[in-house]
């Protein structure tokens, strides 16, 4: 075959819906299971995969998504043709530097006009990919975050210390755990247990029990992108997802409180959750524990290396416009967290341009550390010893979980500001760049 032939066949395959309608619907679903399986929210793994779809030279009215957090659904018709095809998520985590790959391919896609072996090729190489950074630097990374939180939340520089070296200690816990094939679930609760007896035991060391340690050590297990997510999914009209998600949260954290509240039955150790959590100071301690947290979660969350200072600034941002709303203007927590989530989401809508990356990588983590574990732990707390507290203890704890999802869908609905509110101004630019896009490609096919 000529290679004038093999440009017209090339072409004709990504103008014709359903010509090799196998492997376009094989690369579909390949490119929303990378999505899926590496923390995007429902909009997203559909937004990218309709991108691929134009690609492909399928239009949006003939192609049909469904979208759950397990299973992926696609259906590509006409009034003669009906082809549909299913696709198992069998594993979630958070990685950042994939979504980010994933979505800059379906646009390089458009715009060079790849063949379906190339797009192929390039989906391999994003999924065989080396996180950015090695083992020990994450659990480093895992330390630094739970440290941050000590910070945020009252604590000393030495509490900091303690909880960063417990928390990195507990993450390789978490690894070993994983490595052996334990259940997801018993394997945080065993984390959990390990890693707070490690914090518990750090009273030998200074002549004390360390309340703060204990508190933030586990919280580089919180699911903070599920939890997001899971609020997004549902204001997105994504309900089956959304729950799902918001049910593996909830398994997550009651984990997380079994192995904690095992360890401190263990070592004889009062409720430490009716510890003070107010700051030390609003500004500058906050804003470098913020920082610090940020980043850690960023090295968790596999964001790319150039993105970490960008990061950092937007905790700072995140936390200091919420510290000041709460401890100076009197707001509420929920308030105060939206207005910082808020910020950095709009924020984000120009960012995307400056940095040439996805505003979800500069605003989930710079809004991470405003995530309430604490409070989620006094609610489960509360209804784990339900049969010998007090009732007033157990509205308190029904008090910290209404206050605890009320910080969450704040946080969410900041960051989700952009797709809230002006969601049709930006589908219909993108639309109109990928039109732009289809449209020169189709021109220089002519020529």
């Amino acid at each position: 075959m000529s290679e004038k032939q093999e440009e017209n066949l090339k072409e004709e395959v990504l103008t014709e819906p359903f010509a090799e309608i196998g492997p376009k619907m094989h690369l579909l679903l390949h490119t929303g299971q990378l999505l899926m399986e590496n923390g995007a929210d429902s909009d997203r793994t559909v937004r990218d995969m309709m991108r691929a779809a134009a690609f492909m030279g399928i239009s949006k009215d003939r192609i049909h998504q469904h979208v759950m957090y397990t299973t992926l659904m696609l259906n590509v018709n006409d009034t003669r043709h009906s082809y549909t095809e299913f696709r198992k998520c069998t594993k979630h985590g958070v990685n950042m530097t994939t979504l980010s790959a994933v979505s800059k391919l379906t646009w390089r896609a458009l715009a060079k006009g790849y063949s379906l072996e190339d797009f192929s090729r390039q989906l391999d190489h994003i999924r065989s990919m080396p996180r950015n950074y090695p083992v020990w630097l994450t659990a480093l990374g895992a330390g630094a975050a739970c440290g941050g939180f000590c910070k945020l939340f009252g604590g000393s520089w030495q509490d900091f210390f303690l909880t960063a070296l417990c928390a990195a200690l507990g993450f390789f816990i978490r690894r070993l755990c994983t490595s052996y094939g334990f259940n997801i679930y018993a394997g945080i609760a065993i984390t959990s247990f390990v890693t707070t007896m490690l914090a518990w035991a750090t009273q030998f060391i200074t002549g004390g029990l360390n309340w703060y340690p204990l508190i933030a050590c586990t919280l580089f297990l919180v699911p903070g992108i599920p939890l997001i997510n899971a609020v997004d999914d549902l204001l997105n009209n994504f309900i089956v997802s959304g729950m799902t998600r918001a049910m593996h949260t909830l398994l997550v954290v009651g984990s997380m409180t079994f192995g904690i509240a095992t360890a401190i039955r263990l070592g004889g150790v009062t409720d430490f959750t009716s510890v003070g959590l107010t700051p030390d100071t609003i500004y500058f301690s906050q804003a470098v524990a913020a920082a610090i947290a940020s980043v850690g979660f960023s090295i968790i969350f596999n964001v790319p290396k150039r993105l970490l200072p960008v990061v950092a600034v937007g905790g700072i941002i995140t936390v200091l416009i919420r510290n000041v709303a709460v401890m100076q203007f009197g707001a509420s927590q929920a308030a105060g967290s939206f207005l910082g989530a808020a910020v950095v989401g709009l924020i984000a809508l120009k960012a995307i341009h400056w940095f040439h990356a996805p505003n979800i990588i500069m605003t989930i983590p710079s809004a991470i550390p405003m995530i309430p574990g604490v409070l989620l732990y006094r609610l489960l707390f509360a209804l784990l010893n339900i049969q010998s507290i007090t009732s007033g203890a157990l509205l308190d704890g029904i008090r910290s979980g209404v206050s605890a999802v009320t910080i969450i869908i704040g946080i969410a609905i900041g960051v989700a500001i952009p797709n809230i509110f002006i969601h049709r101004y930006i589908e219909r630019r993108k639309q109109a760049d990928v039109r732009r896009l289809l449209a020169k490609r189709y021109a220089d096919s002519e020529d």
